[in-house]
């Protein structure tokens, strides 16, 4: 298990000490294959969490708040298991120390995750489904879920619920550089099969900017944080919130992101975790 953090090694899979006057918003994504052709055709074998804790009593500008945060990605697929079990552990301390949790279309991540869950991982991922599940009849000042591509309407005029699409029309810069040419399942396939570390970074980082950007996003719409009206670049926040965690970082083709320019993201590819599921097929009667 390959595990990156801005944390202590110590404290890497637990959350961040909780200062007081502050309201945390615990962000959490997930990547999985696909395979629709056969029952529970998905599985995960990288996520992150973000951790946002801002000032309470107080609405300040994301460009100045800083974040945690941490990465866990498989070293090879017989490690799924225990990757379900770090995710688990990490829903479960998010609901322990966070005002907000949230995610975009969190439920597919819960879904997928208790899918394929061991024995000992279902209780904790069962309760968070029930939680999200539950979560417009919880009281806002307490724990509560908050779905960013369900629950962020409010500040929309578009129709698209696609996080990209959402963040755009925000003003949130989430340029997603690492999908321009190959897709995100090639790119896992290039570590898992050849051991290619450039894949595994590629996708490391593209799953930290979703959850950020979704913290991000939950926090506007809580009326917790804002950003100035030329928007915020997310990858500039990545760049430097996780300095020295990855190469690819300091790939040329993602440090040209990081310059002042308006926001590019309208078109950006969409990770497959976060596509719509394609219709079933109709099975024929010769199968």
């Amino acid at each position: 298990m390959i595990i990156t953090t801005s944390l202590p090694t110590a404290r890497s899979l637990q959350p961040p000490p909780l200062r007081t006057g502050v309201v945390r918003i615990a962000s959490i994504d997930v990547e999985w294959t696909k395979n629709y052709r056969i029952q529970n055709g998905q599985r995960p074998f990288c996520y992150s969490v973000a951790w946002l804790d801002l000032p309470a009593g107080r609405t300040p500008d994301l460009a100045d708040v800083p974040f945690e945060w941490t990465s866990v990605y498989v070293e090879e697929p017989g490690e799924m298991d225990e990757l379900i079990r770090h995710a688990a552990a990490t829903v479960a301390a998010a609901a322990e120390t966070s005002r907000i949790i949230t995610g975009h279309q969190f439920c597919s991540d819960l879904a997928v995750l208790e899918a394929n869950a061991p024995t000992d991982a279902l209780p904790r991922l069962q309760e968070a489904r029930a939680q999200w599940k539950a979560r417009r009849e919880a009281d806002p000042d307490e724990t509560h879920y908050v779905d960013t591509r369900f629950d962020a309407g409010h500040l929309l005029a578009g129709k698209s619920r696609r996080l990209v699409d959402v963040c755009n029309e925000l003003g949130l810069d989430v340029t997603q550089p690492e999908l321009l040419k190959v897709t995100m399942p090639a790119w896992h396939r290039r570590w898992v099969e050849d051991g290619q570390e450039e894949g595994r970074e590629r996708v490391s980082v593209l799953n930290l900017r979703h959850s950020l950007s979704t913290a991000y996003v939950a926090a506007h719409s809580a009326g917790l944080a804002k950003w100035a009206d030329e928007g915020l670049n997310v990858n500039r926040a990545i760049a430097e919130g996780a300095k020295g965690a990855w190469s690819w970082l300091e790939n040329p083709i993602f440090t040209n992101l990081l310059e002042d320019r308006s926001c590019p993201s309208e078109s950006a590819a969409l990770s497959p975790s976060k596509e719509l599921r394609p219709p079933a097929k109709r099975r024929s009667s010769t199968r």
